[in-house]
């Protein structure tokens, strides 16, 4: 796009760029490139980048540290003498002797014209903001090109009270920066929060959002810019980084956003965005933290089926490696199955039986183990022989692990640690064993790669005669509709009865929930794309008698 030759028009750029947390430099030069793209390729008068750009988001405990401010304080200047001829709207932690704000600078040509600081800050799910910044209340307007401009951060625009009082200073356009996480459902409820705030004050609303994977957290960009009348004239894509332009009309000292000849759809196919935040969050974790490629153990089952098929679109097929670790009681069809999905994608795969490690294992414990049954201590046994090969692999050839267990078997315990849970990500852990199924279709109706029989036969972990999940688990239909109103809804016993399900099952599923949270914190970390994900936002005690005495009261 050239620069805006008609002078009633106004271009402003959204700068929806993926960012590193802690690389307070790196961060700068994005920024700084992001500008004179926007300036010189799009003719833009200002470019927005997210919330805390430039020390990326969340930083955590890296705020506690003196060299950050250190640092961010060489960066704001840096930028101040690199960023001339637009308007650039900064995200950045703002040290002062009264406390740490979560802050944006308008910088412009040299200098700091405005700065506006975060009214609300959460402090719930996956945010723990009270624990490092102090909280404003002082509203900031900038004007561009003669319009009154306000500008609030995140949390600010889902309440009235900092829209309303930017409104009354005479803003003409609010601009509100983000680092808002995915999950499932996020989008519709985003716009509505801004349709509310643009039916309270009658002026466009210009949400940007942060793009990329953190640890846990996906951002998924999809940033959009809402007409006073409510309308979405322009959305940004979804999961995908880029500097877009948007078109205003000036007119009496207003800024009046256009419909985009083109615009990206809001996006209403739940697997796909949940398939895209998974993609791209395996690649960004992988190659953040250093990896150019990763190991997965083939099993021939759904989960690592599906696992492979996100590494590989994340990653390359010449970045992927799977390895077979066949078992006495590994079905031949799994073999079969986990052959044709590794050649159909194009990946590395060998085979590594672990019956002479197993054999290994029994005889060095013949004597600790005599006199007492067969139990699961054998099954564990052969995760384990798997896990170790793995991580061998992984350590030797310098390739991250990805680990492939789902939330439902996390939930309820249906893993082994120091086996299959071995490994530096958990691709599928906040993906319920109904999505996995649900995504596995999703996934062939684009390129059919895995084999149809691993979506249909009864899933089986193979680590004892005719095993099936069915054994030691009630159906996953069921199991996932109790652990959905337990873990994301907060409902008691009595609820989920009440809601139609068995009494025993119930308490059988709440009860290994709550004495299997030793083993999730334990866990690689994994992608997060349900309002209530294992880990950052769900912190259970590891010892407790809470479950122990459940009443009607469990609530």
């Amino acid at each position: 796009m050239n620069s805006v030759s008609d002078s009633t028009s106004r271009c402003i750029a959204v700068a929806q760029i993926n960012l590193l947390v802690g690389d307070i430099e790196g961060n700068a030069t994005a920024i700084i490139e992001a500008a004179i793209h926007a300036r010189d390729e799009l003719g833009a008068q200002a470019v927005v980048f997210p919330e805390l750009a430039l020390c990326g988001y969340p930083p955590e405990d890296l705020l506690l540290r003196p060299g950050m401010y250190e640092r961010m304080d060489a960066a704001m200047r840096h930028l101040q003498a690199e960023i001339t001829g637009i308007h650039a709207l900064v995200g950045f932690a703002q040290k002062t002797p009264a406390g740490v704000y979560n802050a944006a600078a308008v910088i412009a040509d040299g200098a700091i014209l405005a700065v506006a600081r975060k009214h609300h800050l959460p402090n719930y799910s996956v945010f723990d903001e009270k624990r490092y910044f102090i909280a404003a209340n002082n509203t900031c307007v900038f004007e561009l090109q003669g319009v009154p401009v306000g500008v609030c951060i995140c949390e600010d625009i889902w309440y009235p009270e900092p829209a309303a009082k930017l409104r009354a200073a005479g803003a003409q356009l609010i601009i509100n920066i983000n680092a808002s996480p995915f999950h499932k459902d996020k989008g519709p409820e985003r716009e509505n929060i801004v349709r509310e705030r643009v039916r309270e004050n009658a002026v466009p609303i210009l949400y940007t959002n942060l793009v990329g994977g953190q640890d846990e957290l996906v951002f998924d960009g999809a940033s959009f810019v809402m007409s006073a009348e409510g309308e979405i004239r322009q959305r940004m894509p979804n999961f995908e980084a880029g500097i877009f332009p948007l078109q205003f009309d000036l007119r009496d000292k207003k800024l009046l956003p256009r419909p985009a000849p083109q615009s990206f759809q809001s996006g209403t196919d739940q697997n796909a965005l949940i398939y895209q935040a998974l993609v791209l969050g395996v690649r960004d974790f992988v190659r953040k933290n250093g990896f150019s490629s990763v190991i997965i153990g083939l099993s021939g089952g759904i989960d690592s089926a599906l696992t492979l098929a996100i590494a590989v679109d994340a990653l390359g097929a010449e970045n992927v490696e799977v390895v077979m670790m066949p078992s006495r009681y590994t079905a031949d069809m799994s073999v079969e199955d986990a052959t044709e999905q590794a050649r159909s994608m194009k990946v590395k795969y060998h085979v590594l039986p672990i019956e002479p490690a197993f054999n290994a294992f029994l005889d060095i414990l013949k004597e600790e183990f005599s006199g007492r049954p067969v139990d699961t201590t054998e099954e564990n046994i052969q995760a384990r022989c798997r896990g170790v090969l793995l991580m061998a692999i992984s350590n030797k050839k310098g390739k991250m692990l990805l680990t492939t267990g789902n939330k439902s078997e996390m939930a309820v315990g249906y893993a082994t640690l120091y086996g299959d849970m071995a490994g530096g990500y958990d691709v599928l852990k906040d993906v319920p064993k109904t999505r996995v199924y649900q995504l596995s279709h999703y996934r062939n109706r684009i390129t059919a790669v895995i084999p149809q029989r691993v979506i249909t036969r009864p899933p089986s972990a193979e680590l004892a005669p005719d095993q099936k999940d069915s054994d030691s688990l009630p159906d996953y239909d069921t199991l996932d509709a109790i652990l959905e109103r337990y873990v994301e809804q907060d409902q008691g016993l009595e609820d989920i009865v009440a809601a139609g399900f068995e009494r025993d099952t119930v308490a059988q599923v709440l009860q290994r929930v709550d004495r299997n949270e030793y083993k999730r914190r334990q866990a690689a970390p994994g992608v997060r794309i349900s309002p209530r994900a294992f880990g950052r936002d769900r912190r259970y005690p590891i010892t407790s008698g809470y479950g122990r005495h459940r009443t009607q009261d469990d609530h």
